[in-house]
């Protein structure tokens, strides 16, 4: 979808299809490093995040709203590659792909103690089998191999309109 929607802005606007296609590049090559690293910086994760959600907005236009609560403090501490980023998708594809209007897209993150926080959340309706999808199985896998019954991973609606995938694991200190 991402390649149609770049092809799209060639004619109309060169520009934007010229940072298309970087933006698309950095999330390809980042998705080819996930095996080759266990761990990255959230700012990284982060800045792949920021191009991904920006080839969405090529897609949805005024449909996505994004909004970000980042503490500065926590752009430092390590994740898996890629897991906010399923997180991510996860709320597009639930939250803006399945109904009409617009839909909110919030990452928060922030240490709670010897925690990272991180949670995502989107507009919508949490449906039963939206936490049985492949990607959110993975993400629970690869929170039990890196961090054992340390780490903590749920989805669930938060309030009528709101869905909340909430991801704590521990701050591991350099």
């Amino acid at each position: 979808i991402s390649l149609n929607s770049i092809r799209a802005l060639v004619d109309e606007d060169p520009q934007r299809a010229r940072q298309a296609i970087t933006e698309l590049s950095n999330i390809l090559r980042s998705s080819i490093q996930v095996d080759k690293v266990e761990v990255t910086s959230l700012e990284k994760e982060l800045a792949i995040v920021k191009d991904y959600l920006a080839l969405e907005y090529i897609r949805f236009a005024d449909r996505l709203k994004i909004v970000y609560e980042i503490e500065d403090k926590s752009l430092q501490f390590q994740l898996p590659p890629m897991m906010l980023q399923t997180l991510v998708e996860n709320a597009i594809k639930h939250g803006l792909s399945k109904q009409p209007g617009t839909c909110t897209i919030k990452i928060i993150s922030k240490l709670e103690g010897e925690q990272l926080v991180l949670m995502v959340q989107n507009t919508g309706q949490l449906e039963l089998n939206e936490t049985e999808g492949f990607g959110l199985k993975s993400t629970m896998e690869r929170l039990a191999i890196l961090y054992h019954e340390k780490a903590l991973f749920e989805i669930k609606q938060c309030e009528p309109n709101k869905v909340t995938a909430r991801l704590v694991i521990p701050v591991q200190i350099n």
